[in-house]
């Protein structure tokens, strides 16, 4: 036996098994030793119990927890020797330690302080859902929850690095395994075992944090831009006559569909009060006039913020909680009035209105009411997203945002529904935060908090294409949160429409020649006609040696190029928006095809491309109507549909320093990149964004 209780040193990765009695410790740990062909370590305490037992009826005692703990540091170290790149211990120190307050009280001070010193590279904390095991040495099955959460605490305490098993034997060995392959990763890539944990918990598989840091190494190609998209030149222009013709085509056909509208809504609306919360950031009202300081700072935003205050439809709620504050405000010094009126607009104390979500904001006024988004979209849905007098609204919220969307909803949904008659089913989504992404400084190495952990960041709204993907819909609009406009419905909902229309009569021809394929009813003549469909209403450009293919790769080829989900995306007039547009690239296949580029994915410093980016006629407005199902109705992988190559790489800031993180394709960007794609010219009065407060300020935002 030890003549101590220390651990031999070693690089064997070591696994303890952790947790109260039946758990599942050494059925597991002999899974796994088995798997990984190595040794295990079994449970010293189970024989020296058992033959204590046997041979005089006595059960375990105090006495006991020192000789076992002595019996236990032997068989590890005994084991390591002939161990094989893994260890897998049954129990542990840890264990006898734990055993030994719950029990009897007290721990010896020398098995306290090995107990802490010893290292693992990782705890697996077996839990309580396997049925109880009953044995001579063994307790009752009373209060299992109890000690597990004593078992589990003491981890944390000791800042262990563990991760809970749970599940069937089958399923913990499958969720083991994964780990540990993935924790061998991490350690040979310089990641601590606390480093691999806080990752896993986070719920991004190791095998993306990898992918991730490649892409920085890296970098991200650039799109080769051909052409910009224009009218009729990748742009379908349609007249009012035409959107009406469309419109009613979708007004015919649309009971045979079940509609969704899809809306982007999660996160703050921080950025939209971004000058705001500088002003409060750096103003001391005690030594400079407003004026002054938006001379030297040039804030032009806070110049007509200002001016134009009376104008929001939050001014009236806020002027009249200011003078309940401050019962003397109207004597107040005009500074000290805008100053306030400021801070009590972003106060947590009161409006807070840079951290909720830009659903829930005043954004209209009516003679009537306030309206916030929420409303508008549900008033919206109604009239252009119903069918069977049913209309179902989809939003991705955040989880922290849910009660706020749900208040808002409660407070407009029956009026809405009751003056139209229609049924409104409300759904929520929020971004799956395995889409996450790690922080880097400007080394590309991963940051550091102050408190040594890492900085996770969500992957952009491309991580959306998860939640788009499990909607159950036919035909599903998709709309931003914030582009909303006051009156002019009957304009929104004849250019939704006529978009959904020019949808499904491209999905009937799609179909048809899908099911014709399927049936082997297309015949060579028939080629030279689709063809013509895939370039002249699907912009699909066909390589120079399509013609040269046998018969079976012809229709194999115009199978695969037709059956992919559909998206038909409303285009407005490009007047100098930051934001993506429509353009003809060429990808690293050579395949020339249209989509929706970002200025921030094109090459900049090579002029040929700056100047395709500037000549764009046309900007995205993210007013798209999609098809994501099949010639058989069956539910597209939207995931297949993904250029992973037309990722983000963005410059954001932590603790004072920059920091880096990528973003997914966009979700109308390199989230679709592989959709069949049709760009329709729409009037500007469907895109009016709210980026910043003082676009309330704009004629779509005010009373009429």
């Amino acid at each position: 036996m030890e003549k101590n209780l220390r651990q031999q040193k070693t690089n064997i990765i070591k696994i303890a098994l952790f947790g109260p009695e039946s758990t599942g410790k050494t059925t597991l740990a002999k899974q796994l030793a088995d798997y990984y062909e190595t040794e295990w370590v079994p449970e010293f305490a189970r024989d020296y119990l058992q033959i204590k037992w046997e041979e005089n009826k006595q059960i375990c005692t105090e006495g006991d927890m020192m000789p076992i703990a002595y019996g236990q540091v032997a068989l590890e170290n005994e084991k390591l020797e002939t161990a094989q790149k893994y260890l897998f211990c049954d129990t542990n120190l840890m264990v006898t330690k734990v055993f030994s307050e719950v029990y009897y009280g007290v721990c010896n001070p020398l098995l306290n302080e090995a107990a802490l010193a010893h290292e693992y590279d990782l705890f697996f904390l077996t839990d309580i859902d396997v049925p109880w095991e009953k044995d001579d040495i063994r307790d009752n099955p009373n209060k299992r929850e109890t000690v597990f959460s004593v078992f589990k605490q003491t981890l944390i305490d000791n800042k262990k690095p563990f991760i809970t098993i749970s599940g069937d034997r089958e399923s913990r060995l499958v969720k083991a395994t994964a780990i540990i392959d993935n924790l061998t990763i991490a350690k040979k890539r310089g990641f601590s075992s606390a480093d691999f944990v806080e990752i896993y918990n986070h719920g991004i598989p190791f095998e993306k944090i990898l992918k991730q840091l490649n892409i920085f190494k890296k970098g991200i190609s650039k799109s080769n831009l051909i052409s910009p998209a224009t009218l009729d030149n990748g742009i379908l222009s349609l007249s009012t006559a035409d959107f009406e013709e469309k419109a009613s085509f979708f007004d015919i056909h649309k009971e045979n569909f079940k509609i969704c509208k899809f809306i982007p809504a999660s996160g703050a609306a921080t950025r939209m009060f971004k000058f705001l919360i500088a002003f409060l950031n750096t103003y001391d009202i005690e030594k400079e006039a407003i004026n002054s300081y938006i001379n030297r700072k040039k804030d032009k935003d806070l110049s007509i913020f200002i001016v134009a205050m009376d104008k929001f439809p939050f001014f009236d709620a806020v002027y009249k909680q200011l003078k309940v504050i401050y019962p003397n405000f109207d004597t107040l010094d005009r500074d000290y009035k805008n100053y306030y009126f400021i801070k009590i607009l972003l106060s947590p104390d009161y409006f807070d209105f840079a951290n909720k979500p830009k659903a829930v904001l005043p954004f209209h006024k009516y003679k009537t009411h306030i309206a916030n988004p929420i409303e508008e979209h549900l008033n919206e849905c109604v009239h252009y997203a119903a069918t069977n007098n049913t209309s179902n609204l989809h939003f991705t919220v955040s989880e922290a945002h849910q009660e706020l969307f749900e208040k808002a909803i409660a407070e407009v949904k029956e009026k809405i529904e009751s003056e139209s008659g229609t049924q409104i089913n409300i759904s929520f989504s929020y971004q799956n935060k395995r889409t996450d992404s790690i922080a880097v400084d400007v080394k590309d190495n991963v940051f550091r908090s102050q408190t040594g952990s890492f900085i996770f960041r969500p992957g952009g709204h491309g991580a959306l294409i998860e939640n788009l993907n499990k909607i159950d819909a036919d035909i599903i609009f998709i709309k931003n949160i914030d582009n909303v406009i006051q009156n002019n419905i009957d304009k929104t909902t004849l250019c939704k429409k006529g978009l959904a229309g020019v949808l499904i009569a491209t999905q009937q021809k799609v179909f048809g020649y899908l099911n014709a394929i399927e049936k082997e009813q297309i015949k060579e003549e028939d080629i030279d006609k689709i063809v013509e469909f895939l370039m002249q209403n699907l912009s699909i450009e066909m390589t120079n040696d399509f013609n040269k293919f046998t018969y079976e790769n012809k229709i194999s080829k115009i199978k695969e190029l037709l059956d992919r989900p559909i998206r038909v995306c409303g285009m407005v007039k490009n007047e100098g928006e930051a934001g993506g547009g429509p353009f003809w690239i060429r990808n690293d296949k050579g395949d020339v095809s249209l989509q929706i580029v970002e200025s921030s994915q094109v090459d900049l410093t090579n002029k040929k491309q700056k100047s395709i980016l500037e000549d764009a006629t046309h900007f995205n407005p993210v007013d798209l109507v999609c098809g994501t199902k099949n010639y058989k109705g069956e539910q597209f992988n939207l995931a297949d549909f993904v250029d992973h190559n037309t990722g983000f790489i963005v410059e954001k800031s932590a603790e004072g320093k920059i920091v880096k993180n990528y973003e997914l394709p966009g979700l109308w960007n390199g989230g679709m990149s592989n959709w069949l794609t049709i760009f329709v010219a729409v009037p500007l009065i469907t895109f009016n964004p709210v980026k910043t407060v003082n676009d309330l300020l704009k004629p779509a935002h005010q009373p009429q």
